[in-house]
């Protein structure tokens, strides 16, 4: 373990503890707390805290691999086109909600999700990994165009959910779509954290074995090759990775964003920059934001609670623009 893995699993082991505490109703067993205070820790806020760990985990590692494998500072896993196609999913689970079992029903939306993200993942592979195959061995050529699949992807889940929005079949399904693409951990049990966890971890387990290519990529296309990187399994090790890490979270919690553009900015300086050092650290690094966002979404004094896809989403963007002035000035 490097020194960034041990920074940022030293800063998550004081998160837990302030998560498992904060809220509108603070826990506090040493005080005068509420009286069902171990009801509240292990059914409510134990579960949505393993839940940030796990979901900010998958995305802080897949923003890692995926600004490896385009070597793109600004890469976001979002740009494959998989979270889209899980978000898409999973607003189908609102239209069909009237045809699944009543056994199936809890599990309707986070199968769907799962679905969505599995055919993306299918798409990306067989449009990106033949076109990679085919292209004329430019340096980069895949690469782009592999890119531009996935944007290609989400275009057209992000067309379809929309349409899905805009033909709601009434307001109740369009609140529930409208608030679920937000993002958050509101609810949530063990049983969400039993579905994505296992995803997950294979998900990273998959990125760090792909993570010796990626270093390799870092000297471009052609120098990977000459090393024994094969272009094509490579790209089907990211895909899969980054499809069970995002699709997942997005399974569980809606569309999170900007962790894994945000997360591995926040690790490369500690590091020596290689995707192969970046990625565990990363994983650390997200899930301390996206624990520590739901802990402070938590205790902000508002009505209702702040989503959480909408807090980190405030947080990204003045920060992408931030990256953008500095590559604008050539500092990255």
């Amino acid at each position: 373990m490097n020194r960034a893995s041990l920074i940022f699993a030293a800063l998550l082991a004081v998160l837990v503890p302030f998560s498992l505490l904060a809220g509108r109703v603070w826990v506090l067993p040493l005080a005068d707390g509420p009286p069902n205070y171990a009801l509240i820790l292990a059914e409510l806020r134990a579960p949505r805290a393993v839940l940030a760990i796990v979901i900010g985990a998958g995305l802080g590692a897949a923003g890692a691999a995926m600004q490896g494998y385009l070597r793109n500072p600004l890469a976001d896993p979002g740009l494959f086109g998989i979270a889209p196609m899980a978000a898409l999913g999973a607003v189908a689970s609102f239209w069909l909600g009237a045809l699944v079992p009543p056994a199936l029903a809890a599990w309707s939306l986070p199968l769907l999700a799962l679905t969505g993200a599995g055919l993306g993942m299918a798409a990306l592979a067989l449009i990106a990994g033949r076109t990679s195959s085919d292209a004329a061995g430019g340096a980069g050529g895949g690469i782009a165009l592999f890119t531009l699949a996935g944007l290609m992807l989400a275009s057209l889940a992000g067309a379809l959910t929309a349409l899905a929005i805009t033909l709601a079949p009434n307001p109740f399904a369009l609140s529930e779509i409208v608030m679920w693409l937000n993002g958050a951990l509101t609810d949530r049990s063990w049983r969400e954290v039993a579905l994505a966890a296992p995803l997950t971890l294979a998900g990273i387990g998959v990125l760090a074995l792909a993570a010796r290519s990626l270093d390799a990529l870092t000297l471009g296309e052609e120098a990977a090759r000459s090393l024994g990187v094969e272009p094509r399994r490579l790209l089907v090790m990211l895909v899969a990775g980054v499809g069970l890490t995002v699709g997942a979270g997005v399974a569980v919690a809606g569309i999170i964003g900007f962790v894994g553009l945000v997360v591995p900015h926040l690790v490369r300086p500690l590091t020596d920059r290689l995707p192969s050092s970046l990625i565990l650290p990363s994983a650390l690094a997200g899930a301390c934001l996206v624990l520590a966002a739901d802990s402070i979404v938590r205790i902000l004094p508002l009505v209702t609670e702040l989503r959480l896809g909408i807090a980190l989403s405030l947080i990204g963007a003045p920060f992408f623009g931030w990256l953008l002035l500095r590559m604008r000035k050539g500092a990255l």
